[in-house]
């Protein structure tokens, strides 16, 4: 598939604004996003996203495409980079679909016709499993930002999937909460799919573990508001451990909810939600993620391969960056590498067939978590931990401990 690139010539640059709910990220207009550095003399690609921007998981999907948009100005700061002789730069162009799939796959087409987009990216699998019916055929790779297993199962030859899949943390994360609270389970997870998976995957695990599930419900986070009802009913038979997640927001006002009701027990925390995000989003309560199991933040584990990440992000936006960021970051290296690799910024099956050797070339201060391949079926695979809140701090847990 031929795209349509454009050129960034001195003054003319590249036109940029906002259309209306789209969100053309760069030029001179910072009404919606961040500003795109402009590369003077070289050959723009426009990459896509499509996420929740307004609503309950807006900060979910802003925290996304902040990282995409760091690792963009990086790139294009430093000249852009070189493919088959010819140099190129990145533009993203983000559209909201407000966490619904049907507006997930009408903006992916939207991008993919109107602003030549080899890749959309899009953070949660209702929107990813919508687009993944046509991708293969309207020609471009879809950035799943989701631990959904079944997203790689589906056999799509165009989709990266980029963050590990959530049933490798299931059983340790039971086990940790199941050993230091008790066996009963309460669950109120997001109502989502991705949500419905996981509580689905959770609970042979739990029973198996000699646990006993208590309640079964979910929350609705683009409708529920007042979650007041919802925690009383999942507290009703005193349980020793909640399972909770969703976006780290509204996530963290549920379990706030619960310790205003008396709760004394765990939080097993899904992995969307991140234990530093909701520490923040909580304030001078975040004593209310005590005893909380999750993902492990970045910004508790920073290393060579993160530190001048997660320094220049804190000072760019004022707060730690998550792994929506850190992931969403790093993929866009790996993009461009992958490109160089392939010789080629159109053919996407190239380029897709080219990740593993971009993710190889990724530069060691770029390499935010410690990756290990891009395996056939487009799952990033990583090294594993977890991270518990003990006497108020989050400490950092190998996942065989």
């Amino acid at each position: 598939m031929k795209r349509m690139l454009f050129t960034v010539v001195g003054a003319i640059g590249l036109l940029v604004g906002c259309i209306g709910d789209d969100t053309i990220v760069g030029g001179d207009n910072e009404e919606q996003g961040e500003a795109i550095e402009k590369v003077v003399g070289t050959e723009v690609i426009n990459l896509g996203f499509s996420g929740p921007l307004s609503g309950a998981a807006a900060f979910y999907g802003q925290n996304a495409a902040s990282g995409l948009t760091m690792a963009i100005n990086e790139i294009n700061e430093a000249g852009g980079f070189e493919v088959d002789g010819q140099m190129y730069s990145f533009n993203l162009v983000t559209l909201d679909d407000q966490y619904l799939p049907n507006e997930t796959g009408a903006n992916a087409r939207r991008l993919v016709q109107e602003y030549d987009t080899p890749i959309v990216y899009v953070p949660h699998s209702g929107g990813i499993f919508a687009t993944q019916v046509f991708n293969e055929q309207e020609d471009f790779i879809i950035g799943a930002y989701s631990s959904e297993p079944d997203i790689t199962a589906q056999g799509n030859e165009l989709t990266l999937r980029i963050p590990p899949t959530y049933d490798k943390y299931v059983g340790p994360f039971s086990k940790y909460q199941l050993e230091r609270f008790g066996p009963k389970l309460s669950m109120l997870p997001t109502n989502t799919q991705y949500g419905l998976d996981w509580a689905e995957e959770l609970t042979p695990v739990w029973e198996g573990l000699g646990g006993e599930v208590v309640y079964e419900g979910t929350v609705d986070y683009s409708k529920d508001t007042d979650f007041f009802t919802l925690v009383t009913n999942a507290l009703r038979d005193d349980p020793d451990v909640m399972f909770v997640g969703g976006a780290s927001e509204p996530t963290s006002q549920v379990m706030q909810q619960a310790r205003e009701l008396g709760f004394e027990g765990g939080f097993l925390v899904m992995d969307q939600a991140k234990l530093d995000e909701m520490e923040l989003v909580l304030g001078d309560q975040a004593d209310v993620i005590e005893g909380s199991v999750g993902v492990t933040p970045l910004s508790a584990d920073v290393h060579d391969g993160n530190e001048a990440f997660v320094n220049d992000y804190f000072e760019e936006h004022d707060r730690n960056p998550g792994s929506e960021a850190g992931y969403h970051y790093l993929s866009v290296y790996m993009l461009a590498e992958a490109m160089k690799a392939a010789g080629t910024v159109d053919d996407t099956a190239g380029i897709r067939a080219n990740l593993n050797e971009g993710l190889n070339n990724i530069p060691e201060d770029k390499l935010i978590y410690p990756l290990t391949e891009v395996s056939d079926d487009g799952g990033l695979g990583t090294e594993l931990r977890m991270a518990v809140v003990e006497d108020g701090e989050i400490k950092v847990v190998e996942m065989n401990e």
